[in-house]
This record gives structure tokens, C-alpha cells and sequence, in this order.
């Protein structure tokens, strides 16, 4: 039997200490002469990033002393912060950039000299010739305090040198170097501003013996090229999405670029973290890979004769694909019931078989608790919006009948990523206290092709909001949630959008929650990271000549339209949008006399990281809907007169 009372109060068995322990997460995995090795976050060690590795004789080993935290900064995002070959492993510590290499006897020794002042010099995703002769890798120097003074270049490190060589210098960003199978050439990617990587980008070869020069492979400015990966044989295997998805081709020297997987549906996926990896080709030739469509995730297998098979597996979402050995994979994945894991999948003639690495962490929850994903598809004027509905869901309490819940709409980052459909306890926090939840993936998102990001194009804080709205319209109409009681959040990019449908003349959202977001376009142009100082020409418009667009899509400038409370949330430490965005937002709002907080965290990032933050930051959200939407109050006039 279950208890009525009002949603939005129902007693939860997910605490915002729940939701603490479930950030951790894995973030590179690689593979090592058959071992796994990944990183991994640790909220309750201040966020820092542990190195792991795992065999099945040994089970899960960490490999490096505490006071190392493997995180790089280039990019500010990251990803690429280590890399192995024979036991040997370059890795990047957090706490000053600099480059170090553990040996196979445990031991630890600095690769780069200390600089003047730590942290100007960074590394990132690097690979490793044969025998260790060399490596090659990204890196990132911060010269001048303007994101036009940070230098980008592929460099070469051989183990007896004291300074690297310079291999790749001059285009405005690099990645993704790697060494053919006899260390002899190297392919990278490479792009320019305004372009971002999931615009428009190159791959091009280098022969290292100096016999050759370099050869442009694959690419442009309206072409995305991603994950470059040297076979046996001498050909790249890479993404493209110059169909309009993201796809697998194979180029060779004798036969040029073919193509080996093309589906209507997403591969690939934004790279804002370095060394992503959607596919690995196995020694048969055989290709596995995950796509995207309609908001989930598939694992498949293209055979030598390009013939494409779905792979019947548990996950809905799989993050990262690494080949491990001739016939194995390992997964980052998870499902709408589990949170995410490290599995081991066998792929032979009985079918597919997994091994647990790191198993999905135990959350407590049974069936009748878990709010599990509807895919809604809302047909628009502009095309289709596409959602993940997740209604409350409790087995110990139902709402009052003939009542509706309140709806919190979810408005992801980047803007160009997407909302998943992985159990996540940061949802299900809120669906086992009453609460519906709705995942927007506005015009813009990846997982449904080239046309659908570019949505966006020239009309953020216009699409986006439009979107959420007709989300909200949608399940408002169908009766599936109260309209007087919807709030807003959402964190970066999605701040903004948050900050943007606040300042809207008639807006459905009674408050918003705004994480870390843009509040003034023009100023984020000067003060944002080199990687996104001109993401905006894209998204907004070319500046100065569309400067009046910028300033009228600054919630900044539209203070006079605000009637609704916001709590914003922000790190100290944020190089990607400043805290002072949200300082400045909230000042001008608290002059008009609006309800308004703000959260600063000292030492946090660009995201709340530590343990400790992330439980005050439910609990204050949490405190904050109660009050905006007067759930005590329901609950007190629900109680029989004493």
C-alpha cells in the first residue's frame, strides 16, 4: 500500500550524500597488453582523479601515491590525461600540469621541467611509438593573459631528451596524434576559429622518416572528422559526418577514403574532452561500435563485408569503446535501471559475454522506485523537439488524487551535447519525491544528426527556449504535469538558456536554477578560455558586426523583464564562464528587489566537484523549490484541522 501525499515531498531513500558518492565516474580507458587501466573521479577526495588498473589475476589495482590528481586542463575540459604502453605510464597531475612517468615498479619521476609558474604549460593525449621510443602529444602554453596568446602544437618527446621537438605548430588547435603501428608516421586532427571540432576539422598524415611531407586525409570547414586510429595494414580507420551522421571510414594509400559504417544515426559525438572513442576494430576486422538514435544508445558490429548487427547488451548508453585483445572490448556503459560501469565483452561464435571491470555502484533502489525514460518526439513549427520524460515514481507514496506534479525541466550543457538515457540518482533524486522530469534535447543537441545541431546556428536563446517551452506545452496539455508549477535548470550552457527563459515576457517557469551560466554574451567573448573564445560567433553571430544581436540576447540587458526567483550556483575558480557572469546577473536582480541567491564554492571549476558541495547544492536546491512553489504550505493545508 502506499501514502498519499503532496508530490514534491515525498521522503526519499536517495540523499544528496546518494547523489555525492554517485559522481564518481570514469573518465579515459585504455588498454595495456591486456590490462584496463581508466581514471576515475573521487568526490569524496576533493574530486581528485584516481588511476586505475585491472587484470583479471589482480582485480582493480591503484596505481599512484595520493597526492597525484590525473587531470589535464588543456582545453580546460580536459581528457587525454594519460597514456601507456608496457606498463610504462605518462600521465598529467593536476596541481601544476606537469608531465610525469611511472615505471612498472611503481616509481614516479617528473618528464617535464617545472616552469616559472605552474600550470602555463599543459599535456594532453598523447601515444607511444614501439619499443618506447618516443612519444607524441598535445600541448597547450599559456604565454599572455588573452585566450589568443595560448599556443597549441603536437610535439615529440623522445625519453632521453630534455625538451620535446616540435612537430605540428600554427593552426589554432590540435588533437588526437597517433602513431602508425612501425612509429613512422602520424596522423592528427586539426581546425581553426571560428570553427569547433564538431564543425569542421582535418586529418592529415605525417611521415616522421622525413621521406614525405604531410597529406590532408579527410576533412574541411563544413566537415567534422574524429578519432583517427592506425590498423595493422597501414590504413586509418576515422569518423565523418559528411553525410549528416557521424560515420566509420577507412583510408589507405592504395585506395583512398571508403566508407565502412553508414547509418542513419549518430557514431560519433561532440569531442569536448580529448581521446573520445566511439569504435575499435578488432584483429578479424570486424568493426564494433555504439550509435545513437532516438536518445539511446546500441552497441553493433560491422563484418568485413560491411554488413551491420546489433549486439544484444543491457546498455542504453555506452560512453567509450576500447578493443582488448583479438576479440574483446571494453565498455563504458550503463542502463536506465544501473548507473554507469566498466564491463568486459567477449565477442566469439556463442555470442557476446560480459565480465564486470568496475561494477555499476549498488544505489539501493527497486524497481517500483526507479523512474524510468519515455523518448518524446514534439512535432513543432521549426521541426521536431526531442525529450526524456521521467515521471515520479515511488513504490511508498502516490500524489493527492486529481492532482499534478510539478515539473522540473532540465536543460543540458555545451550546448551542443545531449541528455542520455542512463540511470542517473541526480534525477532520480528528484522523481522518488514527486517530482516529473523532463530532459530537453533542444535544437542544437548531437545524437540526431548534423541538421539537428545546426539548429542552433546563429539563434541560441531563441531555439532553445522555444524548444523547452513547447516541451512544457506539450506535457502540460497532455495533463501530465501542473503548468502553474514548472521550474527551470540547467548548468553552463544550459545556464543560460535557464537565465534566457527567465527573461522571457510571458514565462511558463515560476523560478529557475541557474549552474555556472552565461549571463553576458559580449563579456564572455573577452574573458572565456581560448577553446570557446569564439564558440559564440557560431552560436550568436559574427562580432563586432552582430554586436546589437549579443546584446539583446544578454539576460544581462534584460534585467527589466525578470519576475520570477533564481538561485545560481557558481565555482571561484571557473576559467570557462567566470563567476563573475553570475555575480553580475544576480547583483542587478537583487537591485530590482527579486528573490534571488548565489552559491559560490571556492576552488571549484567549471562544475561542482567535491563531495561535500555537491551535497549543499541539492539540499539548497531542493529547499529552494519547496519554498518557490509553496510545498509546505500544500502539505499544511492537506492536514485534517487538529
Amino acid at each position: 500500500m502506499s501514502t498519499e501525499k503532496p508530490f514534491g515531498l515525498w521522503p526519499s531513500g536517495i540523499s544528496a550524500e546518494s547523489v555525492a558518492a554517485a559522481a564518481a565516474r570514469v573518465l579515459d580507458v585504455g588498454v595495456d597488453d591486456g590490462a584496463i587501466v581508466w581514471t576515475q573521479t573521487c568526490p569524496a577526495d576533493n574530486g581528485r582523479v584516481r588511476l586505475l588498473r585491472w587484470t583479471p589475476e589482480t582485480g582493480t589495482v591503484d596505481l599512484l601515491p595520493e597526492r597525484f590528481n590525473v587531470r589535464t586542463a588543456v582545453h580546460e575540459y580536459g581528457g587525454g590525461s594519460w597514456w601507456v604502453q608496457d606498463g610504462t605510464i605518462w600521465f598529467v597531475d593536476w596541481r601544476d600540469q606537469r608531465l610525469y612517468r611511472r615505471e612498472p615498479d611503481g616509481s614516479v619521476s617528473p618528464v617535464s621541467a617545472p616552469g616559472d609558474d605552474a600550470r602555463l604549460v599543459r599535456y594532453a593525449d598523447g601515444d607511444v611509438a614501439p619499443a618506447g621510443r618516443y612519444f607524441v602529444c598535445v600541448r597547450e602554453s599559456h604565454r599572455g593573459a588573452r585566450a589568443d596568446d595560448v599556443r597549441n602544437e603536437i610535439i615529440r618527446w623522445t625519453r632521453s631528451a630534455r625538451e620535446p621537438e616540435i612537430l605540428v605548430s600554427g593552426p589554432d588547435f590540435v588533437a588526437a596524434p597517433r602513431l602508425s603501428p612501425d612509429g613512422l608516421r602520424m596522423a592528427w586532427l586539426q581546425w581553426n576559429h571560428p570553427e569547433m571540432p564538431w564543425d569542421g576539422t582535418e586529418l592529415w598524415v605525417r611521415d616522421l622518416a622525413g621521406g614525405g611531407g604531410d597529406t590532408l586525409i579527410a576533412g574541411g570547414r563544413r566537415e567534422s572528422v574524429l578519432e583517427p586510429t592506425w590498423q595493422p595494414d597501414g590504413s586509418i580507420y576515422f569518423l565523418s559526418d559528411r553525410t549528416g551522421w557521424w560515420g566509420i571510414y577507412r583510408w589507405s594509400a592504395l585506395a583512398g577514403t571508403e566508407p565502412v559504417v553508414r547509418i542513419n544515426a549518430d557514431i560519433g559525438a561532440p569531442p569536448w574532452t580529448l581521446n573520445g572513442s566511439r569504435y575499435a576494430v578488432l584483429s578479424d576486422a570486424r568493426v564494433v561500435f555504439t550509435y545513437t538514435r532516438d536518445g539511446r544508445d546500441t552497441v553493433a558490429v560491422a563484418g568485413p563485408d560491411r554488413s551491420v548487427t546489433d549486439i544484444t547488451t543491457p546498455f542504453s548508453y555506452v560512453a567509450q569503446i576500447r578493443c582488448v585483445g583479438d576479440a574483446g572490448i571494453v565498455l563504458e556503459a550503463g542502463s536506465t535501471t544501473s548507473e554507469t560501469g566498466l564491463f568486459l565483452m567477449t565477442l566469439d561464435h556463442d555470442g557476446p559475454s560480459l565480465i564486470e571491470v568496475q561494477a555499476a555502484r549498488a544505489h539501493g533502489l527497486g524497481p517500483a522506485d526507479i523512474s524510468e525514460p519515455e523518448q518524446l518526439t514534439i512535432g513543432t513549427a521549426a521541426g521536431p523537439v526531442h525529450a526524456l520524460y521521467y515521471p515520479p515514481c515511488s513504490r511508498g507514496y502516490r500524489g493527492p488524487t486529481g492532482d499534478r506534479p510539478p515539473l522540473l525541466v532540465n536543460v543540458h550543457g555545451g550546448p551542443t551535447i545531449r541528455a542520455d538515457a542512463n540511470l542517473s540518482l541526480g534525477v532520480q533524486f528528484w522523481t522518488t519525491r514527486g517530482f516529473a522530469f523532463v530532459d530537453v534535447n533542444y535544437g542544437g543537441s548531437s545524437g540526431y544528426g548534423r541538421h539537428y545541431r545546426e539548429r542552433l546556428r546563429g539563434r541560441w536563446g531563441e531555439v532553445d527556449v522555444e524548444d523547452c517551452v513547447a516541451v512544457v506545452r506539450h506535457l502540460s496539455e497532455s495533463e501530465r504535469v501542473d503548468v502553474r508549477r514548472v521550474c527551470v535548470r540547467g548548468a553552463s550552457a544550459g545556464g543560460y538558456t535557464v537565465l534566457a527563459a527567465l527573461s522571457m515576457a510571458d514565462t511558463p517557469f515560476a523560478a529557475g536554477v541557474d549552474y555556472y551560466g552565461v549571463a553576458d554574451l559580449e563579456t564572455m567573448l573577452a574573458t572565456t578560455h581560448k577553446f570557446e573564445s569564439r564558440y559564440l560567433e557560431g552560436l550568436i553571430g559574427p562580432f563586432p558586426e552582430t554586436r546589437r544581436r549579443y546584446k539583446e540576447r544578454s539576460p544581462l540587458s534584460r534585467v527589466d523583464r525578470f519576475a520570477r526567483p533564481l538561485l545560481a550556483i557558481h565555482g571561484t575558480d571557473d576559467a570557462v564562464v567566470p563567476p563573475a557572469q553570475s555575480e553580475a546577473i544576480v547583483a542587478a536582480l537583487r537591485e530590482k528587489g527579486l528573490p534571488v541567491s548565489l552559491l559560490l564554492f571556492e576552488g571549484e571549476q567549471h562544475g561542482i566537484r567535491r563531495a561535500e558541495n555537491i551535497r549543499r547544492v541539492m539540499a539548497a536546491e531542493l529547499r529552494f523549490y519547496i519554498d518557490v512553489l509553496k510545498l509546505d504550505s500544500q502539505e499544511q493545508a492537506a492536514r485534517p484541522p487538529s
